[in-house]
């Protein structure tokens, strides 16, 4: 267990270096700089800033000293909100983010789990296909989409939630259920498909055979293999959903990390997308290192130390 964690966590290290590298280059050879976007400034003024932010150094210095404050936890500062660092404005913002996006999992596992179940248990018939054309619709409507139509009719014409805003729990109800909707589809495909293949395993039949009831064989034998894969998805679903609702902040106009991340876009501010992009990788790289561990608990064919599969 240890060596396969320490080996992971050298994995995640390189991984993130590379993270870093890209964004660190991919924003310098961006068209612009962070003043482009203001009023047309007098050339001493534009020097002065870039000397202030060192964006007149050569490029190898701006990259070491920016991978020497990554190291230390440190973003450096926001081009655009005045006094304020790329730390602040994560500290803000994310536990918003993180929260909508708790609630956003929790809706699309647990509604995608019961559709995928009750799809496999009455295969072609009604059940089935209408749970898979929820699938579908879920996964083909865009979440920003999805925003929309949520908003004119559970919110503008039933008036049963608010539009926007973020004040109480029913002002998350709509952007969860947005955010939800994509992954809650794939879950329930992906929990169909896996509960029919152990389905058709012989154990199964054994086990009907033996006399057990339906749900004996659902609870105790089925779901929890049929389980594994969702187990697998849930690390790059928890990044994707809380990554995810960038857009969906600025609709329900939330106060979360993803508001700052797309006025960070429109206004070049270098440090703010730098900054979010490697924090959210982070966020990734530990979210599926916990769902590999996790997998080896679940499953004890695994040996995460590098054993092979029924060993």
């Amino acid at each position: 267990m240890l060596k396969y964690i320490s080996k992971r966590l050298l994995y995640m290290v390189i991984s993130l270096l590379l993270i870093v590298t890209a964004t660190f280059f991919l924003m310098r050879i961006a068209p612009g700089n962070p003043f482009t976007s203001e009023k047309q400034l007098p050339p001493e003024i534009e020097a002065n800033l870039n000397a202030h932010y060192g964006l007149d150094q050569p490029w190898y210095v701006q990259y070491g000293e920016y991978l020497l404050k990554v190291v230390q936890w440190d973003f450096g500062p926001s081009f655009k909100y005045k006094a304020r660092s790329v730390n602040d404005l994560i500290s803000d913002g994310f536990p918003v983010s993180l929260m909508l996006g708790l609630e956003a999992i929790l809706i699309a596992v647990s509604f995608g789990i019961i559709l995928g179940i009750i799809a496999a248990m009455k295969h072609n018939k009604w059940q089935d296909y209408g749970a898979m054309v929820v699938a579908v619709l879920g996964i083909s409507v865009p979440s920003f989409i999805m925003a929309t139509v949520l908003q004119y009719f559970l919110a503008i014409k039933l008036g049963i939630f608010p539009v926007a805003r973020w004040e109480s729990f029913m002002h998350s109800v709509l952007p969860a259920l947005a955010l939800a909707s994509s992954p809650m589809a794939f879950v329930a495909r992906l929990t169909r498909s896996s509960m029919l293949e152990v389905l058709s395993n012989d154990y199964i039949k054994t086990a009907k055979a033996k006399g057990l009831s339906q749900g004996v064989i659902t609870v105790k034998h089925t779901i929890r293999n049929a389980l594994l894969p969702v187990v697998s998805y849930m690390g790059p679903l928890s990044a994707g959903i809380i990554t995810g609702s960038f857009v969906i902040e600025k609709i329900f106009g939330i106060p979360g990390l993803g508001s700052h991340f797309v006025l960070s876009i429109a206004n070049r501010d270098y440090t703010v997308i730098m900054g979010v992009t490697v924090f959210y990788s982070i966020i990734l790289l530990i979210s599926i290192l916990l769902v590999d561990i996790a997998y080896g608990f679940i499953d004890p064919r695994i040996k995460l130390a590098g054993g092979k599969k029924g060993e």
